[in-house]
């Protein structure tokens, strides 16, 4: 019988311990204050509870009550200790009519457990409580049956009682330390899982707000992302992009190389740098540097690759403006020596011409002569101009009166062949601030231009006109065979012409004195269809 109070005792001591540390486990209350002297109270009902389940022999009420002290002493330390020492002390003075025994050896008990743990400060609770378990074994050996002689004849009965409690104490160690265990584990599950939610929180936001594209594709080459920048960048709804073969939308030129890429990263695992042309949604299309990276598995074979693309159109303009500028730096060099060498055989023929004038009374011819050959002299003093920018002396001008003389002076040529000019001025005055010989060396090189382009003949339709903000429109429409959409970006530009004996220096001298003079130049073009040129000036307040 003795053993089967024992097992209910163990039982219920296992079920106490258990049931505020599963419900510790499942919810997420918040500690309360001085929850170590709840925890000891806690206990001393436990104790009280073991002590009602107690069994009599010879007059001595016997139960594992020293088992909750002891785990209580443990983990908890002496003042918890104390308080369920005391609960547990007061239900045993309760239960039996024994005090003295109860009594004293509950002090000494109590004594030894606090010099231990304060010994024991240093070590984990699990040894610490086996230390405990120890030293109340021999303090109980002492007082019980040695100085009381309380059933010294009957040592079993004390081996078997002293075994129940060590039982007890192993029992409710390995569940707190089971229950610790799996409560550290939650704990760490939730602080994992938190972490990981700010994480993707974090790259949530970034990807949402940057104005790089992200996307990732799978091992089949399909994209199964795209950030929300490409409806801000391209134009595309993310739902467009998810049933647009990603190819499709990537310039024809550029799949080739993209394709490449994405196999040699998939064969070589290691990051690359692509540039490919993304079309917008309006058609045009934008020039993308994309870092392409991949993702390993935990077998260390590509499970996704990450694809950052970055819109670099305006640095593609800033590095053909520089191009431009590096050729602009050669012709002036160049320009330098033509321009030497054109000025020694024009300074002696514009003497002869003089020395002609001075003996033949046709002044006319000579002064038309005369006129022209110095214009000739400033045609060179402005290609020196393109490696060493000089002083112009600007003065007022009328429009009208700079279009009139350049097109007499091509008359001669322009019935030479079959090709007419009209104008068509909306207004008087077209007044400017010019440097006259430059603006009329615009005109002679557009109008020639036009000439060229309509070996043939036909008509040249110059127009002049206000326009919007005080400025003036300068229109000049040819019937010529006309250009090529895709070129006109690149008309202006050194050294690029499409003429068979051009140089591609003319139209660029145009455009740098346009610029000059605060304005700009512009060409409406097909092929079959002839050429539109439009210059706008700022007109003089």
């Amino acid at each position: 019988m003795i053993i089967i109070d024992y097992i209910i005792n163990l039982s219920m001591l296992s079920l106490m311990v258990s049931t505020p540390l599963v419900i510790r486990s499942y919810l997420n209350l918040n500690p309360l204050k001085q929850l170590r002297i709840w925890a000891g109270l806690y206990a001393g009902i436990v104790s009280s509870v073991l002590v009602s389940l107690s069994f009599q022999d010879q007059g001595y009420s016997y139960d594992i009550r020293y088992a909750v002290i002891i785990l209580v002493f443990a983990y908890l330390g002496p003042g918890p200790g104390l308080v369920t020492g005391s609960i547990a002390l007061a239900s045993r003075l309760v239960a039996s009519d024994n005090w003295f025994p109860a009594i004293a050896g509950w002090l000494v008990v109590m004594a030894v457990f606090i010099v231990i743990h304060k010994l024991t400060l240093h070590i984990k609770p699990v040894r610490r409580y086996m230390i405990l378990t120890s030293s109340y074994i021999v303090t109980y050996i002492i007082i019980v049956p040695i100085a009381f002689n309380v059933i010294r004849d009957n040592p079993v009965f004390h081996l078997q009682y002293l075994l129940f409690v060590s039982i007890g104490v192993l029992i409710g160690g390995l569940l707190i330390e089971s229950y610790e265990k799996l409560y550290r584990i939650i704990k760490e599950r939730k602080r994992m899982e938190q972490t990981l939610e700010e994480s993707e929180s974090n790259y949530r936001l970034i990807a949402e707000n940057t104005s790089d594209l992200i996307m990732v594709m799978d091992k089949e080459h399909a994209i199964s992302y795209f950030s929300p920048s490409h409806e801000v960048v391209l134009g595309y709804k993310v739902p467009e992009l998810e049933n647009i073969e990603i190819c499709k939308v990537i310039h024809p030129d550029d799949v080739v190389n993209f394709r490449d890429t994405i196999t040699k990263i998939m064969k070589n695992k290691e990051p690359l740098t692509v540039e490919f042309r993304f079309q917008h949604i309006n058609g045009k299309w934008l020039d993308f540097e994309s870092r392409c990276m991949p993702v390993m598995d935990d077998a260390q074979t590509i499970e996704h690759i990450v694809i950052i693309s970055r819109d670099i159109s305006e640095r593609k303009k800033a590095e053909e403006i520089l191009l431009q500028s590096e050729k602009l730096s050669i012709v002036g060099e160049l320009a330098a020596g033509v321009a030497h060498e054109i000025r020694n055989p024009l300074t002696t023929i514009k003497g002869f011409v003089q020395l002609y004038g001075k003996d033949n009374k046709s002044n006319e011819i000579n002064s038309l002569l005369l006129s022209e050959l110095e214009r000739i002299e400033t045609i060179t003093s402005e290609m020196l101009s393109l490696g060493k920018p000089q002083a112009i002396q600007l003065n007022q001008a009328n429009l009208c009166d700079l279009i009139d003389h350049t097109v007499e002076f091509l008359s001669p040529q322009a019935n030479m062949k079959n090709i007419q000019f009209s104008r068509s001025y909306l207004g008087a005055d077209f007044f400017i601030t010019c440097e006259k010989n430059q603006i009329k060396q615009v005109f002679l090189n557009i109008f020639k231009n036009a000439m060229e382009a309509m070996p043939k003949g036909g008509n040249i339709d110059i127009k002049l006109q206000k326009g919007i903000d005080g400025e003036c429109i300068i229109s000049v429409q040819d019937e010529g065979c006309g250009i090529p959409e895709e070129l006109l970006p690149r008309l202006g530009e050194p050294f690029y012409t499409l003429k068979e004996k051009g140089t591609g220096l003319g139209l660029m001298i145009c455009h740098k004195i346009i610029k000059q003079h605060n304005g700009t130049v512009s060409y409406h073009s097909k092929l079959n269809n002839g050429t539109l040129v439009k210059i706008r000036l700022p007109l003089t307040n």
